[in-house]
């Protein structure tokens, strides 16, 4: 499994927010995309999912173009996402939210069985007494275990988090963190995007900061804690 993009830009109308955008996942590994607020994160997740036009550029997952593509064959193609915002169904209940997005095809991301309804249960054991509830009922963190757990029914190649635990209690953050180290341990690729830096230094293998539409360094995590000037100058911590 490996996500590339090359040189990608996008613009919304006459304004560009994309400026040669370079960034990888390789199989396996857990990869962070940083930045300030409005410099292209989450516009770069929605031209990876096929939800923002790509003008120039390329974006390859398994060695095949996706720029462009329609989100259904993006996300068929094996790319599951957490949107910013959870985005659950909110006149579904949890139950019902999990199962509609059931695929039965094998994990190709991650050692393991694939993801089942009794598997993400188990990884989230606060939704099992929430199974009858609507979404809309449902705490900021709970829909968030959910958005996570409809994801991996979808059983993904690469798993995408925008704002993995923008908003949520600290105790909710603490699971969430618990979940993707679990899920680095299963060997599942995962793009995330948040803020928590010594969070994501200690489970990713690789980050990417983006400033003004374009990456400006990338390394691993020691090099990162290692650098406090660049957490500065483009982190803002």
């Amino acid at each position: 499994m490996s996500l590339t993009l090359r040189g990608v830009e996008s613009r919304y109308g006459d304004s560009q927010v994309l400026f040669g955008m370079d960034l990888t996942v390789g199989a396996g590994e857990v990869a962070t995309l940083l930045g300030r607020n409005g410099m292209g994160k989450t516009t770069t997740v929605r031209a990876i999912m096929g939800l923002q036009p790509v003008s120039a550029g390329e974006i390859r997952f398994n060695d095949t173009a996706i720029a462009n593509r329609p989100a259904y064959r993006v996300a068929r193609a094996g790319i599951g996402l957490v949107p910013e915002g959870r985005h659950v169904f909110p006149n579904l209940t949890v139950r019902e939210n999990l199962v509609a997005t059931a695929a039965r095809r094998r994990n190709a991301g991650g050692a393991g069985a694939p993801w089942d309804f009794d598997r993400v249960i188990a990884l989230f054991p606060g939704l099992a007494a929430r199974l009858d509830s609507m979404g809309d009922q449902l705490s900021g963190g709970e829909q968030q275990m959910l958005a996570i757990g409809r994801a991996l029914m979808t059983n993904p190649s690469l798993l995408i988090l925008d704002e993995a635990t923008e908003g949520l209690a600290p105790l909710i953050r603490t699971e969430i963190w618990r979940c993707l180290e679990s899920l680095k341990a299963a060997r599942q690729s995962i793009l995330v995007i948040d803020k928590n830096v010594a969070a994501l230094a200690r489970i990713a293998d690789r980050h990417h900061i983006v400033e003004k539409g374009r990456i400006v360094w990338t390394g691993d995590s020691a090099a990162l804690l290692a650098n406090p000037d660049i957490q500065t100058r483009y982190l803002g911590v």
